[in-house]
């Protein structure tokens, strides 16, 4: 833990006070923002994280004072704009957040300018489209619809009019659709007697999580055969929608509380009943366990299932510790880079993927902890691909070095842009997801 100044505590986090006028007042948010920046120019220690710090940087020592008044309020945007919101420099970083009397959280000022910039601009078309994950996939799941759409994809011609039309990147791998989602395709679990441990909970509920349902259903397959193996007992959460998390960081706040209204009844029905909640895709579990709870600290359901959501990876480790892990692995993984995506060290749960691997005898695992750059949609979009290969390459580096038989990360939207910008450094390797590693490791 970093030693803050005039403090000896743990940091601490408010919640966002999205409710109050004064939250969307640009004056009051200008105001807010010339404070924490002239704090950060007075720092730079955040200066390797991504590119927000340097251009805010470039803003100050190009300005005619040489400080943040020398900047044009105007230019603060440039600064928002380049945040994907990844929470390191809050919680790796930076020594004046709460409980520091400077009261800097930088990633959630970043988000309030996104969301006074969303209340008074709105979105663009691209904005709306790669933010509706729900939509999307519904329609791109249709069986002949999902194959054009890849095929399409793959295109030169075609991705060269998607940058011009929507900006995409043309470079950018985009991840397959399925023809068929994972909801209407998983198995049913066969029946166990739960088995409660000191840490666990016995028995499941998986929120299977848009990018699971539409993209790659076998990371959930894969879910279901480890609990199965396991012998615990697991049902789907009855009715899902989209996380939030592609709308929050669009800063639409409203709709982060519509599908908090979708989502909250059925996942609390489960935990008050007793079920751990898993979610695959850790943005998607960061979303239950701090964004909605600090957008709505006064929600007694949100804090129930606040409570009850784990990491795939946190509950196999502390099953394991509570005694109820099999370990009857048949079969070595070699050598596995496994990168940590930034949305799971924001859960301060340690690395708990990494454990469970280095569980499997004749396995290797080279971790990289460093934001790879992707971040959600941020860089899919024409004008922060660039920038998102540079924060990855130190990790595309670092990921290949080993020689690994398998690149891993829990996000496999990092994992695709990690194997993109290895290239051939590590031409054996082999990406696959930490969940599938397991699963192979086992034999089932």
């Amino acid at each position: 833990m970093t030693v803050r100044e005039g403090s000896l505590e743990a940091p601490t986090r408010h919640p966002l006070d999205w409710k109050n006028p004064e939250f969307f007042d640009e004056r009051k948010l200008d105001q807010e923002l010339a404070r924490v920046f002239d704090i950060c120019h007075g720092c730079r220690r955040c200066v390797n994280l991504c590119t927000a710090f340097p251009t805010l940087f470039d803003l100050v020592d190009n300005s005619k004072t040489m400080e943040v008044d020398g900047v044009a309020t105007a230019d603060y945007g440039k600064v928002v704009d380049q945040c994907y919101l990844c929470d390191m420099c809050y919680m790796t970083k930076c020594p004046y957040v709460p409980p520091h009397a400077w009261n800097v959280d930088f990633p959630h000022l970043m988000l309030r300018a996104k969301a006074v910039k969303f209340r008074r601009h709105g979105a663009g078309l691209r904005d709306r489209l790669l933010s509706a994950t729900d939509a999307m996939g519904k329609l791109a799941a249709i069986p002949v619809v999902a194959q054009t759409v890849n095929a399409v994809n793959r295109l030169p011609v075609a991705r060269s009019l998607m940058e011009k039309t929507l900006g995409v990147h043309r470079e950018r791998q985009l991840p397959d659709y399925a023809s068929r989602k994972f909801r209407s395709s998983a198995a049913l679990s066969k029946p166990h007697a739960p088995k409660d441990g000191k840490n666990t909970p016995g028995k499941v509920a998986i929120f299977a999580t848009c990018y699971v349902n539409y993209n790659e259903p076998g990371m959930g397959h894969d879910l279901l055969a480890l609990l199965e193996h396991n012998e615990v007992p697991h049902v789907l959460v009855e009715k899902e929608a989209c996380c939030g998390m592609p709308k929050l960081e669009l800063g639409d706040l409203d709709a982060v509380a519509r599908l908090k209204e979708t989502n909250i009844p059925p996942l609390v029905r489960l935990a008050r009943e007793g079920y751990a909640i898993l979610a695959p895709v850790p943005s998607c579990t960061l979303m239950f366990k701090q964004e909605l709870p600090l957008m709505f600290p006064e929600d007694a359901d949100v804090k129930a299932v606040q409570d009850a959501m784990f990491d795939p990876f946190e509950y196999f480790v502390m099953r394991a510790k509570d005694g109820l892990l099999k370990k009857d692995f048949k079969e070595p993984l070699g050598k596995v880079s496994y990168h940590v995506p930034c949305h799971s060290r924001v859960q301060n749960m340690g690395q708990k993927t990494r454990e469970m691997l280095e569980m499997v005898p004749g396995t290797v695992v080279s971790t990289v902890e460093r934001c790879a750059g992707h971040d959600g949609t941020w860089g899919v979009k024409r004008e922060y691909y660039e920038n998102s290969m540079k924060i990855g390459r130190p990790v595309f580096r670092q990921m290949a070095e080993p020689g690994p038989d398998y690149v891993s990360s829990d996000c496999p939207i990092a994992a695709r842009h990690i194997r993109q910008g290895m290239g051939e450094e590590a031409p054996q390797a082999v990406k696959a997801h930490p969940l599938t590693l397991l699963r192979k490791a086992y034999g089932i």
